[in-house]
């Protein structure tokens, strides 16, 4: 240990430390030099890559674009969302039998239609054709059933309504 203290304190010593700090310092200056000309030949090539242009620019401009669009297409998803809650709610099962209501007239010229929404509620009319007059009956429908006494051809078209395709939600 006190060989080496004495060694520290010796001109030697310093020299070698200076030649270090000095090969240290021209190291530090040939490697700026370096990179000076790697960032000259990054943007040369950044130029060509954009044909000109700063690409920098270029990159922003659609990275702002992306941006707006993400922000367009959420809008545009909550705006989905909304239409299918409302549309839940509109006539979307149609069920319809037409039949003869008295044997003096002479064809189907009678009729019960089913108009739905999704969860089967809605309302069913019943349009009786006679000779003398024509009547049409509203009675409401909640889950598929009605709580009036309903006909035979009202109870079909309910069904028919039950069973119908939906409209096709997007999801």
């Amino acid at each position: 240990m006190q060989e080496i203290m004495e060694f520290l304190k010796t001109d030697t010593f310093l020299i070698i430390t200076a030649i270090v700090g000095i090969i240290l310092i021209i190291g530090f200056f040939v490697l700026i030099i370096k990179l000076s000309n790697i960032q000259k030949k990054y943007n040369t090539f950044l130029k060509k890559l954009g044909n000109g242009k700063d690409i920098y620019e270029d990159l922003e401009t659609y990275m702002y674009r992306v941006e707006k669009v993400e922000k367009q297409n959420s809008e545009i998803l909550l705006g989905i969302k909304n239409l299918e809650e409302d549309l839940a709610k509109c006539i979307q099962k149609v069920g319809i039998v037409r039949y003869n209501a008295f044997k003096d007239t002479g064809s189907d010229l009678s009729f019960a239609l089913a108009l739905l929404d999704d969860k089967n509620n809605g309302v069913v009319l019943n349009g009786i054709y006679s000779r003398e007059m024509s009547n049409i009956y509203a009675k409401p429908v909640k889950d598929g059933v009605s709580s009036y006494t309903i006909s035979e051809e009202e109870k079909q078209a309910i069904e028919k309504a039950v069973n119908s395709d939906k409209i096709i939600k997007l999801e």
